[in-house]
């Protein structure tokens, strides 16, 4: 495959604009209202009003709501939406797609959202106030076989990565163990509190090698980001973040039954990085923050590994080293991700780095006179968590071990 196509696209789209609802369980809204909400907080941060935003795209798996009525309830007209049914790699695809649109001259300014109740409603492992539909076509092989959470789904792969590589469970808790130090500075985040390895050890047992602590948290939310051109994005009420090179739902040769088509401890990631790193100009030695779908602690150390973060099998060593801590070489998911901040399928994470690349994640630092925060860089419990020199990020996305998307944002033009 040709990686090279896309290289006049580096720098010529940005993300202007973020915005999200709180992280709660029960949250007692509708789709519909959060959307709504998340939407109008992402173009209150860019400066735009209603008749300057003319696309629309959604991730619309669930009870989440289509979006020509999150439009029409913002007074929007769209020339342009889709709603897209997916999984977690949906966010790096639809900004993905918001670009090609943009590009065809379809619309100027897409809004990209996700609104789930995913705790208090449909929550992904069928369980909650609305359960499965019946088992069907590529379901026959997965749910006909007692495969259904994603648990019980990618436990082989977690479990094969031990065997083959030494991987501990020690190893994979300091994912949660540094998460949750992060979290503990993120206000917004649904579990704040730090946690041990031992804390993860003890918890209880989910699918073997996951405990509970590995798992994701279930939250109700809704979250946006807006994407325009980078000639338009000037004219935005904060700085850009620069989108450098975006991989779309990559896969395997077999996504279903992944296994059948090289190593089972292999993920789409090991093609996408083949798309992302030439695209972008950049590597994964220039990354300075990570945001890798952490859907469980294993989830991450995975992509780590196959976009070449580190070596095949070193992943554990580099998830418990202290490299992807805050104030280490590479810190990864700094709002705590979906293991405590809240689970979106992805746009949070990208709504962090954002911030990151902004200098001006939402921690306790102080506005100063010049209107910017001013950092302390503590990253003690309760204090800071903009990592001190970010130029660029990269999001690594996840739906299952057989397909995945990433993406890699500046704020510098190269």
């Amino acid at each position: 495959m040709d990686t090279t196509t896309a290289k006049h696209l580096r720098d010529k789209y940005a993300i202007v604009g973020v915005g999200e609802t709180p992280y709660t369980r029960g949250s007692g809204r509708t789709t519909r209202s959060m959307g709504v909400e998340a939407v109008k907080n992402a173009m209150d941060d860019a400066g735009l009003d209603a008749s300057e935003v003319d696309g629309m795209l959604s991730y619309s798996s669930g009870d989440s709501t289509f979006a020509p009525t999150i439009a029409g309830d913002l007074g929007i007209r769209l020339d342009f939406y889709m709603d897209v049914f997916g999984g977690g790699s949906s966010t790096e695809a639809l900004i993905g797609i918001a670009i090609g649109v943009i590009e065809a001259g379809m619309c100027n300014t897409v809004a990209i959202y996700r609104s789930m109740n995913g705790f208090s409603e449909v929550r992904i492992g069928g369980t909650g106030k609305r359960s499965m539909a019946p088992i069907t076509g590529d379901q026959l092989h997965s749910r006909g076989n007692g495969l259904a959470s994603a648990a019980q789904m990618f436990s082989h792969t977690f479990m094969r990565h031990m065997y083959e590589y030494g991987t501990t469970p020690e190893q994979i808790a300091m994912v949660k163990v540094v998460h949750s130090e992060h979290a503990s500075n993120n206000p917004k985040a649904y579990y704040n509190q730090r946690v041990s390895v031992d804390d993860v050890l003890n918890s209880r047992m989910i699918v073997k090698p996951c405990h509970l602590l590995d798992c994701c948290v279930e939250t109700d939310n809704a979250t946006a980001i807006i994407v325009t051109r980078a000639d338009r994005a000037k004219d935005c009420k904060n700085p850009p973040a620069y989108i450098k090179s975006v991989v779309g739902r990559v896969c395997k040769p077999r996504s279903d039954m992944h296994y059948q088509a090289g190593p089972i401890t292999r993920t789409a990631g090991y093609y996408g990085k083949d798309i992302l790193w030439p695209n972008a100009g950049v590597g994964p030695e220039d990354i300075d923050v990570t945001g890798s779908y952490d859907a469980f602690t294993f989830t991450t150390l995975l992509q780590l590994e196959d976009y070449g973060f580190c070596e095949k099998g070193g992943g554990g060593e580099y998830v418990s080293n202290g490299t992807t801590r805050l104030g280490g070489k590479r810190p990864n998911n700094t709002s705590g991700g979906h293991l405590c901040e809240g689970y979106t399928h992805g746009i949070a994470m990208v709504i962090e780095n954002v911030r990151q690349l902004r200098h001006d994640v939402d921690d306790s630092c102080p506005i100063g006179p010049d209107g910017k925060r001013q950092h302390t860089y503590d990253y003690r419990e309760g204090g800071c968590r903009q990592q001190k020199k970010v130029e660029l990020t990269a999001n690594l996305g996840w739906a299952m071990p057989g397909t995945g998307s990433s993406l890699v944002m500046g704020n510098q033009l190269s």
